[in-house]
């Protein structure tokens, strides 16, 4: 057995200790940071019905349900500590390694395969989402399931036969099969005794089973369309996956119809057929959540908190995919980004015989880039987790690049370097990155709180983080305080963040009536109140006597003359 055929015999046994290490750094310190707003907002709404949490996603959010679903399950079996609802998303972000593997292994080799899963697995930023309650790694996930499985489609000739075909061969062997009459004359067989057997293992001795690959053609049909539409009720923004699948493809067929037969590209277009049925059966899926999708869009288009790109922090967004370090010494970063840009140069050099195969990736990555930042001349919705799949492709190109370097201990060197910056990257995620810290400021407000106590929040979703760590010490030591969001409740309204404003200040002086003590919890001000209206108000009417700054806002006490 050469060499080859013994590194493929265990590159199966290398993904998988990848995969080990990159969720044992998932699950690293899980607990450490405290809950942010988005994250307790993830859980405030997961808490509810299902009938609810759809009515509450239709209201006040700007994501599909898929990820709030899933984690209402998940708490039920598991409850609801920052451990415990975080470790849903480690399990998809360490459920991508092994796919990355896959595409790898299916567009060029198992060495491709694992250094891709190499940079994902120890990938900061993939390590920062992992640990965090959102939606991204399961994003992340089912847009790689949905790649791979594209990725089979386009190297497989057998994609241009009528969806279904191999079920239904499959099937027609399946009940026409016969076993043989058994030759008395040999050896004893365990599986000719089936005539002799009755119920389940009759049934199984009975029938010669195919082996996967004889439908694998229509596995990856169904992969493709369920995983896709699985993305899309995973991100409102992942239909720039489906926009970048169908560019490409569409573009595809049409090389494959306006040239020569010698011209044809590496990868093997599905039949327009068999593809515009799986779009169907992908918008067949989406359908019900396609209103409401129009309806956030809307919302969206109306008033958002995301700033208008600039080329610096495009540049940045870059970086963060690639290496999501604390700051360095310029001479360092210079050296760090030098090597990556040598490396994806050389993944252009690799594809230079494939081009298909680069166009693919580069479509992947470079359409929903370039989409998300034309529709931010409108509306900006640029924003780096969004696209945090599109990080698929380009580890793949990176892993080319290293491929490229055809002495193997040059290439083995490169994963090392690139495994051991980012190993420190992530070490400066665990040391030095802070999340917002609503304990203090619900354990300051508990501390000091009396019976009655008027607490506003500027934002009414700054009650929902503030609200899970504060009612453990409500149940523990009965206090009683009213909590209202200002200038509107969010669950009398169903209203999310409003802006004050000034028409807003005789509702908030009304509020104030009656209350000797008044608590303010002031967080993310810049959207909810930009010019500080709210502690203006407060400051006119009653007098100041406390204040905690924590990170992420600050907490103050205000009390009647």
């Amino acid at each position: 057995m050469n060499d080859e055929t013994d590194f493929e015999a265990i590159a199966p046994w290398l993904a998988f200790i990848i995969t080990v290490i990159g969720g044992g750094i998932r699950v690293l310190l899980l607990d450490s940071k405290g809950l942010w707003l988005d994250e307790t907002f993830s859980v405030w709404l997961a808490n509810h019905s299902l009938v609810d949490i759809l009515q509450w996603v239709a209201r006040i959010d700007q994501h599909p349900p898929l990820y709030y679903l899933l984690l209402h399950y998940w708490m039920a079996l598991v409850g609801d500590s920052p451990y415990s609802i975080r470790l849903l998303s480690v399990l998809f972000g360490v459920a991508t390694i092994p796919i990355i593997y896959l595409i790898g292994k299916r567009m060029s080799g198992v060495v491709m395969g694992l250094i891709a899963a190499v940079f994902l697995a120890f990938s900061p930023y993939h390590i920062y989402y992992a640990q965090e309650t959102r939606m991204y790694t399961l994003l992340t996930f089912n847009a790689a399931v949905a790649i791979y499985a594209l990725v089979r489609l386009l190297t497989d000739p057998r994609s241009a036969q009528p969806i279904g075909s191999q079920f239904r061969e499959y099937l027609h062997k399946w009940r026409t099969s016969r076993q043989p009459e058994p030759d008395k004359k040999r050896e004893f067989s365990y599986a000719e005794t089936a005539g002799n057997q009755s119920g389940l293992r009759a049934w199984i001795l009975s029938h010669h089973w195919s082996s996967i690959q004889s439908v694998e053609t229509d596995l990856a049909w169904i992969a493709f369309i369920v995983f896709s539409a699985a993305t899309l009720y995973s991100h409102n923004t992942a239909v720039l996956f489906s926009f970048a699948a169908n560019i490409f493809v569409l573009g595809l067929m049409l090389f494959r119809t306006t040239n020569r037969p010698g011209t044809q590209p590496g990868y093997q277009a599905p039949s327009f057929w068999n593809w515009l049925a799986a779009q169907i059966a992908i918008l067949l899926l989406w359908s019900p959540w396609i209103l409401t999708f129009i309806q956030q869009a809307s919302a969206l288009d109306r008033r958002f908190w995301i700033p208008q790109p600039t080329w610096e922090a495009v540049v940045q967004v870059l970086k963060s995919f690639l290496n999501a370090s604390a700051p360095i010494p310029a001479g360092q970063a210079a050296v760090i980004w030098t090597l990556y840009t040598l490396v994806l140069c050389l993944g252009l050099v690799y594809y230079r015989k494939n081009l298909s195969g680069f166009l693919f990736l580069a479509a992947l990555f470079a359409i929903p880039f370039l989409a998300e930042l034309i529709v931010s001349i409108r509306r900006p919705i640029f924003l780096d987790r969004t696209l945090i799949w599109t990080t698929i492709p380009l580890f793949l190109i990176l892993a080319a690049g290293i491929l490229q370097l055809r002495f193997r201990l040059l290439a083995i060197l490169m994963v090392v370097v690139f495994g051991t910056l980012n190993v420190f990257s992530a070490s400066d995620y665990f040391r030095f990155y802070q999340k917002e810290d609503w304990y203090t400021a619900a354990g300051y407000v508990a501390k000091f709180a009396v019976k009655d106590d008027l607490v506003l929040f500027n934002s009414n979703f700054v009650e929902i983080p503030f609200d899970y760590y504060f009612k453990p010490f409500e149940v523990q030591y009965s206090i009683q305080v009213i909590k209202r969001g200002v200038p509107q409740d969010l669950f009398e309204s169903g209203i999310s963040e409003p802006e004050m404003t000034t028409g807003d200040i005789p509702g908030l002086i009304s509020l104030l009536s009656g209350h000797q003590r008044v608590w303010l919890v002031y967080s993310h001000e810049s959207y909810t109140d930009p010019t500080g209206i709210i502690p203006q108000t407060l400051a006119s009417e009653m007098k100041l006597i406390q204040k905690r700054d924590f990170y992420g806002g600050q907490v103050q006490l205000y009390v009647t003359p």
